[in-house]
């Protein structure tokens, strides 16, 4: 069978890393960065999106795309090797492939382009039981609903859903590229009134990234391309250049007593 693999790592920095010196965190974040430049021509696609300052569980993460299941593993194993990778946790990793989707036309698996916008949000799915109890004919007419909603009402969204089953712990890994993220909100607002979303049973955690290049979201993990060069203090006088305050004498006694 043909297809991609899709895996979406995230990672989390430990908070000593920012009390290192400059020098040092500069020589990590690059060693880390090369080793992803090193590894990009074998995937398809290879993103970094920064999630600092919207996630307390997570700082950064990169959607991985490739033909080639080995390919996870060798960049997963050059990054460790890096100084920064003893500072780092990785509290999700997402993986999942491609395939035709049974509620559309498709007759192969559909590749996986990413379109360029500003913004991805991600999230593992799980659908009930019951769903897969359910008539063709009645999921069908569900999933088309659903489907319309998306392309019809929301066309500047696009949807990159990939499948799970049987080798990671949910059935879908779902990934929208939006130009803000509140138009999403929206999306998934609406959604809540179809008949598919009854049969949701999981669909969070939700990681809103931010595209940038690689050094720019390793920049965000400690500031560093954010840092304001503090002003410098004014100089002080030289010796002798201060004009002598002059002595004012105070004369009210000696009027009290005239």
């Amino acid at each position: 069978m043909t297809g991609q693999y899709v895996a979406y790592t995230f990672y989390r920095v430990d908070r000593a890393f920012r009390r290192l010196p400059v020098e040092e965190r500069a020589a990590a974040k690059d060693a880390f960065a090369e080793a992803v430049g090193e590894h990009a021509a074998r995937f398809d696609h290879l993103r970094a999106y920064s999630v600092t300052g919207v996630r307390p569980d997570a700082d950064f993460f990169l959607w991985k795309i490739t033909e080639r299941y080995e390919d996870l593993g060798e960049l997963g194993a050059a990054l460790n090797a890096t100084p920064l990778a003893g500072w780092l946790d990785t509290p999700y990793n997402y993986l999942a492939t491609t395939r035709a989707s049974q509620y559309t036309s498709a007759r192969k698996a559909r590749k996986i382009l990413p379109k360029g916008n500003p913004y991805l949000v991600v999230y593992p799915f799980v659908k009930t039981r019951p769903w897969y109890s359910l008539p063709d004919g009645e999921r069908q007419r569900a999933m088309d609903e659903h489907i319309r909603i998306g392309r019809e009402e929301f066309p500047g969204i696009h949807n990159h859903t990939t499948y799970s089953f049987g080798i990671d712990d949910q059935e879908f890994m779902t990934a929208f590229e939006c130009d803000e993220p509140a138009d999403f909100m929206h999306l998934m607002l609406r959604l809540r009134e179809s008949e598919a979303s009854r049969y949701t049973e999981r669909d969070t955690p939700i990681f809103v990234g931010q595209h940038m290049p690689l050094r720019e979201a390793l920049d965000r993990l400690d500031s560093a391309a954010f840092s304001v060069a503090p002003e410098p203090a004014e100089p002080l006088p030289a010796l002798g250049s201060v004009e002598p305050t002059p002595m004012i004498r105070d004369t009210s006694a000696a009027r009290a007593t005239s």
